[in-house]
């Protein structure tokens, strides 16, 4: 753990307390002004999109500059103001585009941080280093709702809960500029011509497909708020206070703790094999939902597995990554990986949310599970066929 190490670990749990303080509330607070899930997968779609778009835009301008550490904390801070401002305006338009401008600074900084994360580790822990990484993730996610809920339960207004999270969201932005550095590798010599370093390992777009794939069933887990409330009965507020921040609180516990359990799997056996078994996971959560989402043991059950699957998704895809490129294209291809993925929650948060407002969740949810289980057998095929590859050589 080194200097620069614990410094995006620290801002990425200072980032994920803000941020997660917001998501916990935005259902609430868009009901209580009129507006369901439709607007919530509207606006987490349009959001997805943006967020995809700037992912790969941070790739891109990380591959041609060598001080990327101010950018990602440019891209802190711009998170920071904008989902803050959210508690200033009322309007669907408003707080959409608002949100889209918080993804857009969130997504530009992902690929810069995680080239900078892996620039601290040796290639042996790059699974631990994410794994890490994606556990002080899902500790901020975890602290966050638990805030926004203590602030509701003191009759704090949402208003309120969504204003404070700039104070967490901004510390970010200072713990990467003061704790992280850009190193230089003298030893690897002239970067190859931008031409040629821009052509990625075939290996690699072979993975991001699945990866792809399995997002069109990918939905965003701020939809699993809406089922407990659902389910609870009573009003959004009552629902969220009696089990539907909870239900995403415990969703990130789970997280956090399996995100370093599953980089050190991936750093001991190859990590397509602890892939392939996160996304079978994440499969088998979505059917769950299709036939029990309106039963509270079935949304335990699938809270349970979505935090499992995601962490595994979260820190072993970053990990395969980094292993397959080269230093000089791992910023890029963080970039293009991220990308895939915020395309895939775009399209899914998208359906999801118009065919839960349809009251057909159950629909919904058998479709992601559906592409999902294309996406976890075609990385499943392209494992093995890449081992083959390896023992051949």
């Amino acid at each position: 753990m080194t200097r620069g190490a614990l410094g995006i670990v620290l801002a990425t749990f200072f980032s994920d307390v803000g941020h997660e303080m917001v998501t916990a509330v935005l259902p609430l607070y868009l009901t209580s002004i009129g507006l369901g899930p439709a607007a919530l997968g509207i606006m987490e779609g349009m959001a997805d999109f943006a967020f995809s778009l700037s992912k790969l835009a941070g790739g891109v301008v990380g591959h041609h500059v060598k001080h990327k550490r101010p950018l990602a904390a440019a891209g802190y801070g711009v998170t920071a103001v904008c989902t803050a401002a959210i508690a200033l305006v009322s309007s669907a338009f408003a707080i959409g585009t608002l949100r889209v401008a918080a993804w857009i600074g969130r997504g530009f900084r992902g690929p810069l941080r995680d080239f900078l994360l892996a620039d601290e580790v040796e290639t042996t822990h790059f699974g631990r280093a994410y794994g890490v990484e994606r556990t002080a993730d899902m500790l901020g996610a975890v602290a966050g709702p638990l805030i926004a809920l203590l602030m509701l339960a003191l009759g704090a207004p949402i208003v309120a809960v969504i204003a404070v999270s700039f104070v967490p969201a901004l510390l970010s932005a200072f713990f990467i500029l003061t704790f992280t550095r850009d190193r230089v590798h003298a030893a690897e010599g002239t970067i190859p011509d931008p031409e040629q370093s821009r052509r990625l390992p075939r290996r690699f777009w072979w993975l991001v497909a699945g990866v792809l794939l399995f997002g069109l069933g990918d939905f965003s887990r701020t939809f699993l708020i809406f089922l407990v409330a659902d389910s609870l009965g009573g009003t959004a507020v009552q629902g969220a206070l009696t089990g539907g921040v909870l239900a995403y609180t415990a969703h990130n516990v789970v997280s956090g703790l399996a995100a370093l359990p599953a980089g050190r799997l991936g750093d001991r056996i190859p990590k397509w094999k602890v892939l392939v078994g996160g996304y079978a996971l994440g499969v088998a959560t979505n059917f769950m939902l299709a036939g029990a989402s309106s039963t509270l043991w079935g949304l335990a059950a699938a809270v349970i597995g979505s935090g499992v699957y995601i962490a595994v998704e979260e820190t072993v895809e970053k990990a395969a990554v980094a292993e397959l490129l080269p230093r000089h294209q791992r910023s890029l291809g963080f970039g293009i990986l991220a990308s895939a993925n915020a395309v895939g929650d775009m399209v899914s948060s998208l359906y999801v949310g118009t065919l839960l407002a349809a009251g057909r969740g159950a629909t919904a949810f058998a479709i992601a599970g559906t592409v999902g289980a294309a996406g976890a057998l075609w990385v499943f095929i392209v494992g093995r066929s890449g081992q083959r590859a390896a023992v051949v050589e």
